[in-house]
C-alpha cells in the first residue's frame, strides 16, 4: 500500500502553501484515483461476501424443498395407511392414487392455460403504433 497522505505537503518537499496549480490538481487527481481504486476493491469484497452468502442460502432452499418433497411423500404414505383402517390396502392406495393424479391433471390444465395466455400473439397495438408513426415520419395524417 502507499504511505499515508499528509496534508501539508503535496510532493516530495513542497509544502500546501508553496505548490503551484499544476502540483496541486496533480496530487488531487492521484489521490481521487487512489480513493475510487479503495472503493472499488472495497465493493468488490463486499459483492463477494454477498454472492457466498446467496449461494449458502440457496443451497439451503435446495435442501429444504427436497426435505419438503419428502414430507408429501409421508403425508401420501399417511393417507393411504388412514384409508387402510377401514378398506382393503390395495384399494386405500388406489383411491389415494387417482385422487393426485387427479389433482396433477387439474394442475396441468390450469397451467397450460396460462403457458397459452403468455404466448404472444401479434402485439397489435404496438403493430398500429407503428404504422402511425411510419404514416406520420412519411408525412400522412395519423389518426
Amino acid at each position: 500500500m502507499s504511505e499515508p497522505v499528509r496534508s501539508d505537503v503535496v510532493g516530495p518537499d513542497v509544502a500546501v502553501e508553496d505548490a503551484s496549480s499544476a502540483q496541486l490538481v496533480s496530487r488531487l487527481t492521484q489521490q481521487s484515483t487512489e480513493l475510487i481504486r479503495s472503493e472499488l476493491r472495497l465493493a468488490q469484497a463486499e459483492m463477494t461476501e454477498k454472492a457466498k452468502h446467496a449461494g449458502v442460502g440457496a443451497g439451503l432452499f435446495g435442501g429444504a424443498g427436497l426435505v419438503a418433497l419428502y414430507g408429501v411423500g409421508t403425508l401420501v404414505a399417511t393417507a393411504i395407511l388412514a384409508l387402510a383402517l377401514v378398506l382393503p390396502a390395495w384399494l386405500a392406495a388406489l383411491i389415494v392414487t387417482v385422487v393426485l393424479f387427479a389433482v396433477a391433471g387439474i394442475v396441468a390444465l390450469v397451467g397450460k392455460k396460462q403457458v397459452s395466455r403468455a404466448t404472444p400473439a401479434a402485439p397489435e397495438q404496438a403493430i398500429d403504433g407503428v404504422k402511425r408513426d411510419i404514416a406520420t415520419v412519411k408525412g400522412g395524417t395519423s389518426s
